[in-house]
């Protein structure tokens, strides 16, 4: 079961957070404010609900690219002090 794939880990945050509609559009607002996403072309049909779809820019894979190296850093501090702390010799 472990580790979760990308996908699966994604939609496990997704169901445990609940976004509601007025978190994710402002959310998605500012994100586009910043460059970081963009709104896309819509690949719905005649008979489909009214959708909007998004897609990341170039920027903003370049921004979520330097934030995960920050949090693998992070995640790499927190074992390190782990495994200290485990073998008695954290403070």
């Amino acid at each position: 079961m472990l580790p979760l794939s990308p996908a699966t880990l994604h939609i496990l945050l997704a169901l445990a957070y609940r976004l509601g509609p007025g978190t994710l559009y402002d959310n998605l607002q500012k994100l586009m404010d910043r460059g970081l996403v963009k709104e896309g072309k819509g690949r719905a049909g005649r008979e489909d609900p009214p959708r909007r779809y998004y897609r990341l820019t170039d920027f903003g894979r370049r921004v979520l690219s330097a934030d995960l190296v920050r949090l693998k850093s992070v995640l790499r501090e927190a074992r390190l002090h782990l495994r200290a702390a485990e073998s008695g010799k954290a403070s």
